[in-house]
């Protein structure tokens, strides 16, 4: 499994430095910003498993980072640090969407295994959740392996299928003859093979010809392009 990255914001670089070595001990990548709006910046563009949040932050506090960062991404764990240990500040922190709370000082050894259960908790939603690839009526379901349209079952070859999901997972991008042969049957480009033309036709074929509105478009010398018009 890939390295998961936790991005670490705290304005106390002692401690932030010393959490982001106990991590990577761990196993885990880090990211460290010192300010909230850095750390809101990367917590919203940075493909992130993990965010732990100081509250006293320079430029932007710990609340209103969290507030941000869960408009955007509703399911990332947020685990708050702070030396502030109210009731009622636990409370307003998890009211704005945070996941958990971690009161300083506290133990390297217990932020690991409160980090360890929120990375756990996030593996299996992610197993067990379907993922499902849509563009207008066509509805196609990666983990059963189906495609639908107008509730009409489409059955496809092997190469069809990751044909398929290619152009849906680059939807509304014009994607050239070289990359769907290098993405979908891992060959250098041959220029004299017409193998993507081909494919194109088929999946054509059984997923466009008998429905409205059409979904596979061809940009002449460009390539091919996957939207709804």
């Amino acid at each position: 499994m890939p390295s998961r990255t936790i991005l670490i914001v705290e304005d106390d670089r002692r401690i932030a430095q010393n959490v982001s070595r106990s991590l990577r001990e761990e196993g885990y990548l880090t990211e460290v910003a010192y300010e909230g709006y850095v750390g809101r910046q990367l917590a919203i563009e940075n493909p992130i498993d993990l965010l732990l949040l100081d509250i006293n932050l320079p430029g932007l506090n710990g609340y209103e980072v969290c507030r941000s960062v869960r408009a955007v991404k509703p399911e990332l764990p947020i685990i708050m640090l702070t030396a502030l240990g109210e009731i009622e500040d636990k409370v307003e922190g998890l009211d704005l969407g945070a996941d958990d709370y971690v009161v300083k000082p506290f133990d390297l050894r217990e932020l690991s295994a409160r980090v360890g259960v929120w990375m756990r908790r996030t593996s299996q939603r992610h197993t067990s959740r379907e993922e499902i690839l849509q563009v207008a009526d066509l509805v196609v379901n990666l983990s059963a392996k189906t495609v639908c349209r107008q509730n009409t079952q489409i059955d496809l070859t092997a190469r069809e299928f990751m044909l398929l999901e290619y152009l849906l997972r680059n939807q509304g991008r014009v994607v050239s003859k070289m990359d769907l042969s290098e993405q979908v049957w891992g060959l250098n480009f041959d220029p004299g093979t017409n193998v993507v033309e081909v494919y194109i036709n088929y999946l054509r074929r059984k997923i466009d010809r008998d429905f409205t509105p059409k979904l596979i478009h061809t940009r002449p010398g460009l390539g091919y392009v996957l939207r709804e018009d």
